[in-house]
């Protein structure tokens, strides 16, 4: 148990040290940047969702 305690605190202290980081030292998005992201994102979203339909039923 206290080696799940033990993995869970450095999970959460590199998740806050990730954030931390990125806040200070990432660059302003760029909208051109995030409109083309934004493009891309909602079909890989809804492939995502077919692909793990067919794992789980087949």
């Amino acid at each position: 148990m206290s080696n799940l305690l033990v993995i869970l605190l450095l999970v959460f202290a590199g998740v806050a040290l990730m954030v931390v980081l990125g806040e200070r030292f990432a660059a302003p998005a760029d909208p051109e940047k995030m409109a083309k992201l934004r493009r891309w994102l909602i079909p890989l979203v809804g492939l995502m969702l077919v692909l793990s339909l067919v794992d789980y039923y087949f």
